[in-house]
Order: structure tokens, then sequence, then C-alpha cells
């Protein structure tokens, strides 16, 4: 039997096992050319002799080489080749291995995953630009088969400094919607690296129904929701005329805008040719460049005729509204900036502007409120309605549209002046 001594002394080359009491059957120590000593056993499996590697002997004590060799003994009794199991389990690790990536690597991967499905260039961005942010400091290192709730809730607890006009505090309470939105991105990456294998099954840590809302306040009652801001839909006219004395291709993308009552992205997207059809006066919004995925036809009025015959051209840039560089569109903020110019930075955004349409689609006209919805693309009724109807009614959205154009380039009502609501047909 061998000894913790006599493997210390041991140092002719050859083979010397540890039979005996307290020692282990098959269990070796192999000297080699050179005096390296490493443990082996050896042993016989369906009358096949095997030998198995448990480690240097400078590395392996004595008493953990025997450790080794009674499990893979026990195995033996069983039937089960203990070299097959070690085989397995290294394929296992190096496969585990192979899947591990961290949080911030499974965001990226999340968002280049899912970006093209987003029609919002913007919110495309603000995906991976608030985890960046507010996530990836505390846990974009951390693998994320690892992240549980204490590391999302380090997350939206995490204390920030006063900026820009916004208090210091915690994060959930002091960047409310941020902070909710940065949450749920963080519990799509999780599901997704649960699918994607870098993740094991289970319920997910930032989820907030039955789970976070027990530890955090809900958004709602910590700040009232952040609706975009919408002029109100009498003071149009007023800006409007403003917004056709500023001169310069954002100015008259913005007014496109609140004549079509379109979306940023599709106003900033639209291209001449297939989408705008002179002789149809007709914008097609392709499937692409829409929130629901689905092409929207949009009536021009005579207004948004004239507006798009007056705009300047390049050669070679297939946007309507070209931006400062060679065929490239305005950027996306271009609107926000002429709002700023006209003195409505605080009271109107882009999106906002599609509210003041459909506010004075419901006050100032008879025309049926789905005539509205279909004219901002909005789903109208539920599931059952829209599958029996197939109408967009475009017809009486061209009236609406025409009507809309024509309270918008009615001269501006006077401050002491009554506004008179327009009428329209149903």
């Amino acid at each position: 039997m061998l000894s913790v001594k006599k493997v210390e002394r041991l140092s002719k080359k050859g083979r010397y096992y540890d039979g005996g009491n307290g020692g282990v059957r098959g269990l070796c120590l192999q000297i080699g050319k050179g005096g390296a000593k490493s443990w082996l056993l050896r042993f016989q499996l369906h009358g096949k002799k095997r030998w198995m590697g448990l480690g240097s002997a400078r590395d392996v004590p004595l008493a953990v080489a025997r450790e080794k060799a009674r499990a893979a003994r026990l195995r033996l009794s069983e039937d089960i080749d203990p070299l097959e199991v070690r085989q397995a389990d290294r394929a296992k690790r190096a496969q585990e291995q192979a899947q591990r990536i961290t949080f911030r690597e499974a965001a990226r991967k999340c968002w280049e995953a899912n970006s093209p499905s987003w029609s919002n260039r913007r919110h495309t961005d603000q995906f991976i630009n608030t985890l960046r942010d507010y996530a990836f400091p505390i846990i974009g290192n951390l693998d994320v088969a690892a992240i549980d709730t204490p590391d999302v809730l380090r997350v939206c607890e995490q204390r920030l400094e006063a900026s820009r006009g916004n208090p210091g505090g915690s994060f959930w309470n002091v960047r409310t919607q941020t902070a909710s939105r940065t949450r749920n991105r963080i519990e799509r990456v999780l599901d997704y690296a649960v699918v994607r294998g870098h993740r094991p099954p289970g319920p997910n840590p930032a989820r907030w129904t039955n789970h976070l809302d027990q530890a955090l306040p809900d958004p709602s009652e910590v700040a009232s929701t952040d609706h975009h801001r919408a002029l109100p839909w009498q003071e149009i006219p007023a800006f409007m005329a403003k917004l056709n004395a500023h001169p310069g291709v954002a100015a008259r993308a913005l007014a496109f805008l609140v004549l079509t009552a379109g979306r940023t992205s599709e106003v900033l997207g639209a291209k001449w040719r297939p989408e705008i059809n002179f002789e149809q006066a007709t914008w097609k919004v392709p499937a692409g460049r829409m929130k629901a995925r689905t092409e929207h036809e949009v009536p021009l009025s005579s207004a948004a005729i004239a507006l798009l015959k007056g705009l300047p051209t390049e050669a070679g840039n297939e946007f309507v509204f070209i931006g400062t560089h060679a065929g490239a569109a305005l950027n996306t903020s271009s609107m926000n900036r002429v709002i700023s110019r006209l003195g409505y930075a605080e009271t109107v955004t882009p999106h906002g502007l599609r509210s003041s349409f459909r506010t004075w689609a419901g006050e100032a006209t008879n025309f049926p409120r789905e005539v509205a919805e279909h004219a901002l693309a909005h789903a109208v009724g539920n599931k059952t309605e829209r599958a029996y109807s197939r109408t967009k009614l475009f017809s009486k959205r061209r009236q609406l549209m025409e009507a809309w154009a024509r309270y918008c380039m009615s001269p501006p009502a006077k401050e002491s002046g009554k506004v008179v609501p327009l009428r329209g047909n149903a």
C-alpha cells in the first residue's frame, strides 16, 4: 500500500500499486522518464482492460486520488464505464462554456435579432441605449445565466445624480418611465437568453406581475404617465401659419406630417417612388415602416399635393424630404428643432400633433369615429370585428383629410375671437 512519504520518496521509473488494507484496487502511481509522477486506475470492463488517468501526483494528493478511484470503482460495480462518464461530463462543460455569454452580449444579440421587426428607428435605438446607460454598468459583465432578482433590483434602484433638470435619487423614483422600460427590456433579454440556450429555463427574475411588483411601487403611483405633448386643435391654424412661414425642408416635412396625421418615421422615410402618386393623390406607406406592419394608403389633400410639388429634389436621392447629406433623408431630430425654433418646445411633439388631429375630428366634425381611426392607421374594433370588416373607408377618409387641410390652412383666429368648429359630412 502506498503512503504519502512513499509517494514522495519513490523516483524510479515504473508503476507502484496501492494494494492492501486501506488502498484501492487498481490504483497506481506511475513514474515516467524524467521523474514525472501521475495517478492511474487500472480496471477491466466487459473483458477489456482499461486505464484511467486521475491527474498529476504533484496536484492530486494520495487521499484525493483514492477518492477518485473509489468513485470510479462504484460506477464499475453498476456496470458503468467511468471513462465514458468523464468524457460526457467534459463535453457537457464544454457546451456550457460555449453557451456562456455576458448580459451585455446577450442584450446586443437580442437587439440585433429583433430590431429588423421594429418600424421606429428611434425606439430601436432606445432599446439598446437604455440598457447601455442603466443596466450594463451594473450587470453587463455578469453571466446572463447567473442574473437573479437582486441583480435586477440593483439596476432599478441604483442611485442617480441630478442632471438636466432632473432630481437625483433612486432610478425607479426619479426616472420612473425610463426605469420601467429598462426593466421590461431586461426581461426581454433574459427571455431571449433562455430560448437561445444561454440561460436555463425558469421564472424570469425581471418579470413584473406577482414578482417585482411586490418590491417596487407601481410606476403609475410614482409618476404620472408622460403623454406626448399635443397642441389644442384650436391652435393648429396659428401653428401652421408660423410653420409655413419657416424656411427649410424640415419645416415642410413637419407640415406634411400635420396634413397627413402621419408618424415621424413614416414621413421622414417617404420615397417618391413607388409611394407618392400624384395622379391618384395618394401616398402608400409600405408595411415595413408602419407600426402595425401593414401597408397604409393615405389620401393626399390638395394642400399636401401642393406642398409636395414645391419641395426641392436631389439627383439620385429617392427620399421626399432630403437631408443635409447627399442621398440621405432628414434625421429624426429635424422636426423637433423646427418646433423649438417656433417656440413650441414645451407644448408640442411631432407625435402629439396626431392627437391634435384626432381631437379635432371628434369635437369639430361629424365624421364617424372609425374614419378618424383609420386615418391614423389604428386597428378599429375587436379581432372579430376586424375579421369581417375589409374596408378602410378610403373615400370618407379623403373627405376627412381635405376638411382637415382646409382647417389647418385657414386664417388663425384672433385671440379675442371665437373659434367656430368646422362640421364635415358623415
